[in-house]
């Protein structure tokens, strides 16, 4: 669901994505266009039992970064929207408490994932 709204309006996912002054403009363009495709490929890979633990194991990957992202903006003292769910509004202040608690909590849904994908492999019989 993360996905859709950057999809929908690249350019202010670009935007975003420029605030966090890690990458120049040009990076933050390729980024606006490529990271939402990745991210909704993945999220209905989580969905498919063949590719469930690459694609939970990807997803912690980029929770982990995103995580950084925030935490290294928050300490910067930059105000941002970070484009997680489409745009917030200007008035509303930076909640990086919540958003790096969200990604925190996701992450660890991406373990318990990866883990019982792996004691479900381990448990089943070999051919």
């Amino acid at each position: 669901m993360a996905a859709l709204p950057k999809i929908k309006d690249p350019v202010a996912f670009a935007a975003s994505v420029n605030a966090f002054r890690v990458v120049g403009s040009d990076i933050s363009n390729w980024i606006a266009l490529f990271l939402p495709w990745l991210e909704l490929i993945l999220g209905i890979g989580i969905l498919l039992p063949q590719i469930r633990s690459s694609s939970s194991i990807l997803i912690a990957t980029l929770l982990i970064v995103f995580i950084g992202l925030h935490a290294s903006a928050w300490m910067r003292g930059l105000e941002i929207s970070c484009g997680c769910f489409g745009a917030k509004s200007a008035e509303e202040p930076t909640n990086y408490l919540w958003l790096i608690t969200r990604n925190t909590l996701l992450l660890a849904a991406c373990v318990l994932v990866i883990l019982k994908d792996r004691k479900t492999k381990s448990q089943m019989p070999e051919n």
